[in-house]
């Protein structure tokens, strides 16, 4: 299968391809620069494996949440990719992104990613590793305070680990749950190349979708709404 992986839902501009046997990437981490970085590093996986667009099985998109602009440029890029080519686009999960990764370079048995989600709020998902080793969600994404995470407050904290520069940003909510987890990761950013696996297993489970029917998983609709857990 024939995979073409796109995610700026955070500070990382990051792209990936998988040709049936091998896998391409471009990643970098710098801000305020996916406008101009993306189409370029599209173009660059897309010479080394010899592709077109055209030759593409489908687009996997790392559809947050995350940067409500970075988000949208990925999208629209995704999209006209698509639209073009006549394929279909697999909305992936950015916070399963980097558990993928967790699992694939840790023996951690679960992962709580968090990304900054600015108001003094993160974007939360908890995930344990599958007898395929990827991220199955313990509970769905969402917005999340600096609050004890009540569902892992007890069970496998030998197991756990956390992800994603939302520990960074918020030290207290680190504080707050660190008895939770055996120890914090240096993966921060999502990884368009732990994109490929997820997207696949999508695929066989029916979940493309046509490119006009995507809708990014912001989580907060509204910038401007008053953060969860404050009067």
């Amino acid at each position: 299968m024939k995979l073409l992986a796109i995610d700026t839902s955070s500070l990382a501009c990051s792209v990936a391809l998988h040709d049936g046997s091998s896998v391409f990437e471009r990643h970098e981490e710098r801000e305020r620069e996916h406008t101009r970085l993306l189409t370029p590093m599209i173009r660059s996986v897309l010479l080394d494996a010899d592709l077109a667009i055209a030759d593409l099985d489908a687009i996997v998109l790392g559809n947050g949440p995350g940067s409500f602009i970075g988000m949208r440029i990925a999208a629209s890029v995704a999209q006209g990719l698509a639209h073009g080519a006549g394929l279909k686009i697999v909305p992936v999960s950015s916070l399963a992104a980097v558990a993928a990764q967790v699992f694939a370079e840790t023996d951690a048995q679960e992962a709580v990613v968090a990304q900054d989600a600015h108001m003094n709020e993160v974007y939360l998902g908890a995930y344990r590793r599958s007898d395929a080793n990827l991220p199955v969600p313990i509970f769905a994404e969402r917005l999340q305070g600096q609050l004890l995470i009540e569902e892992i407050a007890t069970a496998n904290t030998a197991s756990r680990v956390a992800a994603g520069f939302g520990w960074q940003r918020y030290p207290e909510l680190m504080s707050i749950n660190k008895t939770s987890f055996r120890s914090c990761t240096e993966f921060l950013y999502p990884r368009a190349a732990y994109l490929l696996s997820l997207g696949a297993l999508a695929i066989e489970n029916g979940e493309t979708i046509d490119p006009q029917d995507l809708v990014p998983a912001y989580l907060r609709h509204k910038v401007a709404e008053r953060p969860s857990g404050k009067p």
